[in-house]
C-alpha cells in the first residue's frame, strides 16, 4: 500500500512540472503572438489592396503588355511553398499545413507529380523534415527564414521563384501557408503566387480604364516584383501569426488537460490513503481484540 501510495505522489509531481512547462509556453506564446497579431493586421489591408491592383491592371492588359510574370501557359513544373514552423508542440498545425500540401499535389498536380516535376521550397524546419524523411523533391534553401524573420529574407525567396518562373523552369507557383484569423483559428489555404490571376470579369462590365503615368508597361514591371514580394512576406506574418495562436491555444489546453489528471490523481491518492488507514485500525483493533482474547 505504501508502494502504491509512493507511485501517485510521484505521478503529481510529475504533472505538476509538466503544468509548470506548459503555463509558461502559453505565457510566451501570448507575448509573441500580440506582436505577430500587430504586424499581420497591420500589413493585411495594404498587401490586399496591392494585389487587387496589380490584379485589375493585369486584367485590363492584353497579351505581352501583362508582363511575363502574368502569362499563363500549360504547367509541366509546379512549385509549392509550403510555410510550416521551426518547432512543435502546436497542435495540429504543422500537419495540417502538410497534408494540405499533399491534398494540392494530388488534386492538381499529379501528373507533373509522376514525372518528377512537382517542387518544394520549405519555409520552417517542420515541413522540410518531414518532405525530406518521405522522398520529396524539397529545397532547404528558406527553411531557416523564422530565424531572420524580415522583408528582405522573403525576398529573395520571392525574387528567386519569379526568376525561375520567367526562365520558364516552372510553369505555376502556389503558397500553402495558415491564415491567421484569432488565437484559436487558422485558415489552412493553398494561394495562387505565379502567374498573377486576373480579375474575372461579369459579362457586360465596362473594361477599366486606367491613366498611367509613366507607362504602362515600366508601371507594370517595376510593380509586379514588388508587389509579390509583399504577398509572400504577408503569407510568412499570417503563419507566423497562426503558430504562435496554435500554440498557445494547445498549451492552455494541456494545461487545461494537467488540471484534470491532478484531480483523478488526487481522488486516487485520497481512496488509497482512506484503505491504508482502514487496514492499519483494523490490524490495531484486531490485536487489541486478540490481546484481550
Amino acid at each position: 500500500m505504501a508502494g502504491q501510495l509512493k507511485e501517485v505522489r510521484n505521478r503529481i509531481k510529475s504533472v505538476q512540472s509538466s503544468q509548470q512547462i506548459t503555463k509558461a509556453m502559453k505565457m510566451v506564446s501570448a507575448a509573441k503572438l500580440r506582436r505577430a497579431q500587430d504586424s499581420i493586421l497591420q500589413m493585411r489591408p495594404y498587401a490586399k489592396k496591392l494585389r487587387e491592383l496589380l490584379s485589375n491592371i493585369v486584367s485590363n492588359s492584353d497579351g505581352e503588355s501583362s508582363g511575363k510574370l502574368a502569362t499563363e501557359r500549360p504547367v509541366e513544373r509546379a512549385l509549392l511553398i509550403v510555410i510550416t514552423s521551426d518547432r512543435g508542440l502546436c497542435g495540429a498545425y504543422n500537419s495540417n499545413i502538410i497534408k494540405l500540401a499533399k491534398l494540392t499535389i494530388r488534386e492538381k498536380y499529379a501528373a507533373q507529380a509522376a514525372k518528377g516535376n512537382v517542387h518544394l521550397w520549405s519555409i520552417g524546419k517542420k515541413g522540410f523534415e518531414h518532405f525530406a524523411k518521405n522522398n520529396f523533391r524539397v529545397s532547404e534553401t528558406y527553411k531557416d527564414i523564422f530565424h531572420h524573420l524580415d522583408f528582405e529574407h522573403v525576398q529573395a525567396c520571392s525574387k528567386a521563384a519569379m526568376k525561375a518562373f520567367e526562365n520558364k523552369e516552372l510553369d505555376v507557383v502556389e503558397i500553402v501557408y495558415s491564415e491567421f484569423k484569432n488565437a484559436a483559428t487558422q485558415l489552412f489555404k493553398v494561394e495562387r503566387f505565379l502567374p498573377i490571376q486576373k480579375v474575372a470579369k461579369k459579362d457586360g462590365t465596362p473594361k477599366s480604364d486606367f491613366i498611367f503615368e509613366p507607362s504602362k508597361e515600366q508601371l507594370i514591371t517595376e510593380m509586379m516584383p514588388k508587389i509579390l514580394n509583399t504577398q509572400l512576406y504577408k503569407a510568412v506574418l499570417d503563419a507566423n501569426a497562426s503558430e504562435h495562436g496554435a500554440r498557445m491555444t494547445a498549451m492552455d489546453k494541456a494545461s487545461e488537460n494537467a488540471n484534470d489528471i491532478l484531480r483523478s490523481l488526487r481522488i486516487s491518492y485520497n481512496r488509497a490513503r482512506q484503505a491504508a488507514i482502514t487496514t492499519e485500525l483494523t490490524e490495531i483493533v484486531s490485536g487489541a481484540a486478540a490481546l484481550q482474547g
